[in-house]
């Protein structure tokens, strides 16, 4: 199986190959700039893939998730992408996010495993909690998975497919695991400054642990017979989930200079000369008219006014769009400057897990209450480096006076309140975590129309895929057990957690 080995990798490898040779009586001293396995430390590969964790969540990998769910559009001065706007996906369209993701779990696996031959628990715990969250994200876009052999090149080669459910079930131990490392001994004087993420807040790294935890549980709400119950005691026992300003961001020192820039605001935003680093990427007029239709005063932190007004392109158009400089660019809460924080999870998007889990009556306590939170924590989110307006008061009027937000108008069943939560937080997501959306959408069909979808003619369905294919990388390299998967379709294979 071919996955993305990061430069580090490539070196350690290089310098391992290179110990067989005896020194000579010439070689008299050891050259300080030589990278050895000795010398990158548990510490530095933490740092490089705690900062590539970032990156994944801001990556252009998912921008086809930004424009499938209604929130960005190319404008009108770029053709529009045929596969990517008619669904029409084959076998390379997600071969990029295979190979970075598993990139960056590959460096994630290296930091635990030399974090723990040092005794430095905290540090291999930190790892596998990141590393969690990017292998449910493989799942949850492709269903089975390498996994279990995954990184095992001295044993496996062409590694198997796990189970995606088996694989699921694996996740919540391995959390377990990692909350456990976290718990029991104190950390290495080096941790806080390690950890670019939480900055050695180990009560912070297992509430992030228990969020994804619980949005594992989430995603399966629909399967028959699933009870969350053990779970769920283990998550509210033992800290909860992340609450208001608990956000998970990694910040190594982002400046504003030539591959130093926060990753949201490289791709997104304006280069170090200060042109448009994404002339391809504006508003989609689906997303702008459903903001600007409730009065949501997040649409100038989503999105940048032209001319006065926000303007989105219709996704899927081939003609009829404003070009680039007439339609609106991703705002300040979003791509805000060069030195901003690179989210991972934030705080918001673990309440209304919490809120949802509640009104299933998975969790004690007031569903409208924490939704409400949730909800008024996602314009604060918007707001963080901007510190104009009043959030908390523009989410209480929103909260209060737009139909779509009341909860009195959320219904009484389980089934009417899940879906009006998480409508609420696709509204809250965009731009933010497009998979996430992706996945209430396959789960519950929460958008109660179909305006996000592309408006190309060509389009194979009037609904989004389910899945991507398997890349074509595994078919050339690891055939047998692709191929093992059968026939794979974008719009029938459904993930296991799928109704």
């Amino acid at each position: 199986m071919k996955y993305l080995k990061i430069i580090t990798a490539l070196i350690l490898i290089g310098s391992i190959a290179g110990t067989g040779c005896k020194k000579s009586w010439l070689d008299v001293n050891d050259d300080p700039n030589r990278v050895t396995d000795e010398n990158i430390t548990p510490d530095l590969l933490f740092i490089q893939s705690a900062t590539a964790a970032g990156a994944r969540q801001a990556s252009n990998n998912f921008r086809f998730v930004e424009h499938w769910m209604g929130y960005w559009s190319p404008p009108g001065d770029f053709a529009i992408e045929q596969d990517e706007t008619s669904y029409n996906i084959d076998f390379s369209f997600g071969d990029a996010l295979w190979q970075n993701h598993y990139g960056v779990l590959f460096d994630l696996k290296l930091a635990k495993d030399k974090a723990l031959a040092t005794g430095d628990s905290c540090l291999a715990g930190a790892a596998m909690i990141l590393s969690a969250k990017l292998f449910q994200e493989l799942v949850d876009i492709y269903g089975n998975i390498p996994y279990s052999q995954a990184f095992n090149n001295d044993q496996y080669r062409q590694p198997v497919y796990d189970n995606a459910a088996e694989i699921y079930a694996s996740l919540q131990e391995r959390l377990d695991s990692a909350i456990i490392y976290m718990s029991v001994d104190a950390p290495k004087s080096s941790f806080e400054t390690t950890d670019v993420i939480n900055h050695g807040d180990q009560v912070l790294w297992i509430k992030f642990a228990n969020t994804l935890k619980l949005r594992m549980l989430i995603r399966q709400s629909e399967t028959p017979g699933f009870d969350p119950s053990g779970e769920i005691d283990k998550i509210v026992n033992y800290f909860g989930t992340l609450q208001e300003g608990e956000n998970i961001m990694v910040n190594p020192g982002y400046v504003n200079d030539n591959n130093k820039q926060s990753p949201f605001y490289a791709n997104y935003g304006n280069t170090p000369a200060g042109v448009d680093a994404a002339t391809s990427t504006r508003a989609n007029a689906y997303y702008v008219n459903l903001l600007s239709s409730t009065g949501d005063p997040r649409l100038s932190r989503i999105f940048r006014p032209t001319s006065g007004t926000f303007v989105g392109a219709v996704y899927g158009a081939s003609t009829g769009n404003p070009f680039g400089t007439a339609s609106s660019r991703l705002g300040p809460g979003l791509a805000g400057s060069a030195s901003q924080d690179a989210w991972i999870y934030p705080a918001f998007e673990a309440m209304f897990l919490e809120a949802e889990a509640t009104a299933r009556g998975w969790i004690d306590g007031d569903a409208q209450e924490i939704y409400e939170r949730a909800v008024t924590e996602s314009f604060v989110f918007l707001n963080k480096d901007n510190e104009d307006g009043d959030p908390e008061a523009e989410a209480a009027d929103y909260l209060s006076s737009v139909d779509i937000a009341k909860w009195s108008n959320a219904g009484s069943s389980v089934e009417s309140q899940a879906k009006f939560i998480t409508y609420q937080k696709y509204i809250a997501l965009g731009g933010v975590d497009p998979l996430e959306a992706w996945s209430d959408l396959r789960r519950l069909n929460m958008i109660p129309d179909k305006g996000y979808i592309s408006a190309n003619p060509s389009r194979l369905s009037n609904s989004l895929p389910v899945r991507l294919l398997y890349p074509q990388s595994e078919y050339t390299t690891n055939a047998d057990n692709v191929n093992a998967q059968g026939t794979i379709n974008q719009f029938t294979s459904k993930l296991f957690w799928q109704p």
